[in-house]
């Protein structure tokens, strides 16, 4: 993950790279667990996808929302939501029975991927396409500071 722009500055972009930086330790350790037996790999995969899952829905009806209103950077965002598809359509139908590894080691290689789009080009670029009033709709609100202002 990166720090040379500012984005982190953001509150959401932070969260959402404090996410990719557990979601990636994740994939490491399911890799790991396929390539090296350090672990169950069933276990590892459901830990991913609890991450995945509420970073994705994070994204696309936050930040991504807010790209596709404002308009200049709407090809990207279409792209990384159909590799959030892609990504969580191969993860998340894993035949627990006879599991395809292969495939999923490949799914984890595009996942590895697409955070580096999003770290080094959406999220850079977000900073500077989305006016300040988008930022306060998508700001999470801080443990005592009460809510982000109204739209």
């Amino acid at each position: 993950m990166c720090n040379y722009c500012g984005c982190r500055d953001f509150p959401l972009i932070a969260r959402l790279t404090d996410e990719h930086e557990a979601i990636a330790d994740a994939a490491g350790r399911l890799r790991r667990a396929v390539s090296h037996g350090t672990a169950d790999p069933a276990t590892a995969l459901d830990d991913l996808l609890a991450l995945l899952g509420p970073h994705t829905a994070t994204e696309e009806t936050g930040l991504f929302a807010e790209l596709r209103t404002e308009g200049s950077l709407t090809k990207a965002v279409d792209k990384l939501c159909a590799e959030h598809h892609d990504i969580h359509g191969v993860l998340g139908t894993v035949d627990r029975a006879a599991p395809d590894w292969p495939t999923v080691l490949a799914a984890l290689d595009r996942l590895h991927r697409h955070i580096d789009n999003e770290e080094h080009g959406l999220f850079p670029a977000s900073v500077i396409a989305l006016p300040i009033d988008a930022w306060d709709r998508v700001t999470p609100a801080r443990p005592g500071h009460g809510t982000p202002p109204p739209p």
